[in-house]
């Protein structure tokens, strides 16, 4: 019985895995166009399907991910050593040795 239970999903993926379409046409260069995410490597004929199509990441997307994100989290860290140090929770020591 167990093991039916844990065959009934891979009978309703085999059967809608027959069912594989790809765009052929025109291919286009719109930067706004989403990637799809696929799971599916072979035909339920056995065929292995063609490699996707590969997004390039440049230097330009990965400069306006981590910019901001390094210019945010200095921000909260300075805010949150300068709250720290308001309620003397970490007040860093100042050394006089001028011996």
């Amino acid at each position: 019985m167990a093991t039916g239970i844990l065959r009934l999903p891979l009978r309703l993926f085999t059967r809608n895995a027959g069912v594989t379409s790809r765009n052929t046409g025109l291919k286009t260069s719109n930067v706004s166009r989403m990637t799809p995410g696929r799971t599916l490597v072979s035909t339920s004929s056995g065929a292995i399907l063609p490699k996707p199509d590969k997004t390039p990441f440049g230097f330009f997307r990965m400069t306006v991910v981590v910019v901001p994100f390094l210019y945010v989290g200095t921000l909260i860290s300075k805010n949150f050593a300068a709250l720290l140090e308001e309620h003397d929770i970490f007040v860093p020591e100042d050394d006089d040795d001028d011996d």
